[in-house]
């Protein structure tokens, strides 16, 4: 299970009005690389696969394919900004360590 916290959801929303995408929603892959070795890819989409466990909370969507659910589930994905960073973060309860970016992860 993955949760959205109400400021991602908003974000997201957001997101997907400005870049003119109504039925747009968050998809989130976790690909190699990244100084820690895995990374987090965040993009607005409109289309899903068969292989994407989709997760809709306060109206806002996520989309996991099932590769990277396996590194993710049981996340809490939030939208800060503050004046050091503003974006998505990911809380991962799998990471064993990550960079101080916060973009890639280690399990």
């Amino acid at each position: 299970m993955i949760i959205l916290t109400s400021q991602a959801a908003s974000k997201i929303k957001e997101l997907a009005q400005k870049q003119n995408k109504p039925h747009g929603f968050l998809r989130l892959r976790v690909t190699s690389g990244g100084c820690s070795g895995l990374s987090y890819e965040f993009e607005i989409s409109e289309n899903t696969t068969q292989d994407d466990r989709v997760v809709e909370q306060e109206g806002a969507k996520l989309a996991v394919d099932n590769k990277s659910y396996f590194f993710v589930n049981g996340s809490v994905i939030d939208y800060v900004q503050n004046l050091m960073k503003s974006g998505f973060e990911v809380k991962n309860p799998n990471a064993t360590s990550s960079c101080s970016c916060g973009t890639s992860f280690s399990t």
